[in-house]
């Protein structure tokens, strides 16, 4: 892509979170922990819920769903960030940045299907019971997880495309820790205002409509929930979806914050520093949550654990028989 001054852009500098060299190591094994924990929690649950047939359901389906994106779009800042901090190089290819870039906005917008899936999983659950072993089969299980992959990866791709046609002057610096699209964009030397729609359209329709879906099912749960007589009934019918709403309510929340304090705030390490929140932190809270409160993880997880700790004293008594 050629810039205004026929120059070549090859490469952008990530400042990260700070730049004070003393603060290196601590960001370092901060984050290394946190991806580590994030990465073990999420696929302790994905092994969990394939291997325990109590947990071949709808509900448990979209979970493991949502821990497999969880790790990905971890995976697509956090170890780019421990590489620069431990080579002590700031520096990202033209071609890698796009690439980090399209990725972290397919697994943002998988995130939120997922967690739209879910709810309206909840939603038939407890508003319809006796129709959801019907309406939510197999095929509409596969086909909405399908019908979200495609349209996040079909807003991926445009918003990638589009930063395509920018040009750029020079090495230019990205106050984040990542290529975040409205950094990138606002770095350009020419007219981004069909970029900036391009984003308004997708928060929109990617973001509020998703959330709009949420809101509406969990106001249709609630009006059900308090139709229930019993208190037992009650809390049996909350306690089903207490965890999703939390991890929604931790995603949206920390994701609205973020955006509403940059634009009031324009702090660009500011910013930065609060993605980490949606961005890290919750990824790895969400194992903590659905374990914590859903009765059904920790006995799956509680067996799970039985069964790998059997075997391996079963095969520590095999080796040493003669």
């Amino acid at each position: 892509m050629k810039a205004g001054n026929e120059t070549q852009i090859s490469r952008f500098l990530l400042l990260g979170l700070s730049e004070e060299p003393e603060l290196q190591p601590f960001l370092f094994g901060l984050f290394l922990s946190m991806y580590l924990v994030t990465v073990l929690g999420n696929l302790l649950i994905i092994l969990v819920t394939i291997s325990d047939y109590h947990l071949h359901t709808p509900m448990y389906f979209f979970l493991s769903n949502l821990s497999f994106i969880d790790i990905c779009f971890v995976s697509t800042t956090v170890p780019k960030m421990l590489v620069n901090i431990q080579t002590q190089s700031r520096v990202i290819t033209y071609a890698g940045c796009i690439t980090q870039m399209c990725f972290f906005i397919f697994f943002a917008g998988l995130d939120i299907f997922m967690l739209t899936v879910m709810a309206f999983d909840r939603f038939v659950a407890i508003c319809h019971p006796l129709h959801y072993t019907v309406t939510m089969n197999p095929r509409l299980c596969g086909l909405l997880v399908l019908a979200s992959w495609i349209m996040s990866a079909l807003n991926s791709s445009l918003q990638s495309l589009m930063v395509l046609w920018l040009s750029f002057c020079t090495d230019l610096e990205i106050p984040h820790f990542f290529c975040e699209l409205n950094q990138v964009v606002h770095l350009a030397c020419s007219d981004t205002f069909l970029n900036d729609m391009g984003m308004y359209l997708a928060s929109a329709l990617l973001g509020g409509g998703p959330l709009s879906g949420i809101l509406y099912s969990y106001s249709k749960i609630v009006s059900s929930i308090r139709g229930i007589s019993s208190a037992q009934g009650k809390y049996k019918a909350f306690s089903t979806c207490a965890s999703h709403l939390s991890v929604v309510s931790l995603f949206y929340g920390t994701l609205l914050g973020v955006y509403f304090s940059s634009a009031a705030t324009r702090n660009s390490h500011s910013s930065a520093a609060a993605s980490v929140m949606y961005a890290v932190v919750t990824p790895m809270l969400n194992p903590f949550i659905y374990s914590l409160r859903n009765k059904d993880i920790k006995r799956a997880l509680v067996r799970f654990l039985w069964r790998k700790t059997l075997k391996g004293s079963i095969f520590l008594q095999l080796k040493k028989c003669p």
